[in-house]
């Protein structure tokens, strides 16, 4: 993969990432656990697997790597600690649809930090996706009213703000590994919760779906996702983050036979048209302009 084009690997390391993720809205629902539990769980295991394997594949240099992100990782560590809280809050208080297709305001967020404190120009088409985006999140919200889930709604556009600054500021220190970064979010999303959490309250048989869960699912795609930035202008990602709006739902639909409503449906197929048209316009922009066009070349 290293020789590569930026852009290349960075939509493969993204676009990995977020398959990977696709079924966390449904191991989250088929754990019994109360909401701080979960996030306790989450966050407790993101750190250990995550700091395991960069003691594995750095050895030595890995206290060193943890130092390097400096205060702009400990402000992505916090971002990303309190948008996990954040989303097991919406995905108890709202539905997976709703939590999902609201999560897909983050690509409008972002592009507005990133044009605003990076001065990184925002493509028209990467615009005009944003903008289909958030249409769609206005159909599916319309109908909240009609559920009370409204609170949870609110908590779900919390964990696009938290996504967007930690996406922005990976974005602007690219230069730098942030996997260290996610590793200790998971660390402090944990420890803030812990005095109202109950841990040890889980059923054995569902050790196994945490298991699942917190070794493999959230490790490999927040690992990966937070490398994505450093290659991909930050709304970009955020934008390949909403193919989770397609299949997280349908993992759920499946297992659980949860289906979304009429509203939600079509809110999430305008917010998926909107990204299937934005990378069409990607691919076919002549490859000579693309660097600019998408924030200049990685340091």
């Amino acid at each position: 993969m290293r020789n590569l084009p930026d852009h290349i690997k960075g939509l493969a390391i993204t676009i990995l990432g977020v398959l990977v993720l696709t079924p966390d809205s449904l191991l989250v629902r088929l754990i019994g656990l109360d909401s701080w539990s979960m996030v306790f769980w989450r966050g407790f295991l993101l750190m250990v697997v995550l700091t395991l394997a960069l003691a594995v594949i750095y050895r030595g240099r890995t206290l060193a790597l943890f130092l390097a992100i400096g205060q702009t990782g400990l402000a992505i560590a916090a971002l990303f600690a309190l948008g996990s809280v954040l989303f097991i809050l919406a995905l108890h208080n709202t539905s997976v649809a709703n939590t999902l297709v609201i999560v897909a305001a983050a690509p409008l967020i972002t592009a507005i930090l990133c044009w605003l404190f990076l001065s990184e120009p925002v493509p028209t088409r990467t615009w005009l996706a944003i903008l289909g985006a958030f249409a769609g999140i206005a159909i599916l919200v319309s109908d909240s009213r009609h559920g009370g889930t409204l609170g949870g709604d609110l908590a779900a556009l919390g964990t696009a703000a938290c996504m967007a600054g930690a996406l922005s500021l990976i974005r602007r220190a690219r230069a730098l590994n942030m996997v260290p970064a996610m590793a200790l979010s998971g660390g402090l999303s944990a420890l803030l919760v812990l005095p109202i959490a109950s841990p040890f309250s889980i059923a054995p048989g569902e050790v196994w779906i945490l298991l699942v869960l917190g070794v493999v699912v959230l490790p490999v795609s927040f690992g990966l996702t937070s490398l994505g930035p450093r290659y991909l202008p930050a709304p970009e990602v955020a934008l390949i983050l909403l193919l989770e709006t397609v299949l997280g739902p349908f993992w759920v639909w499946l297992v659980l036979a949860e289906t979304p409503s009429v509203r939600a449906l079509i809110g999430g197929a305008v917010v998926i048209a909107a990204l299937i048209l934005h990378s069409l316009a990607t691919l076919l922009k002549p490859r000579g302009r693309a660097p600019r066009a998408l924030g200049g070349q990685r340091p």
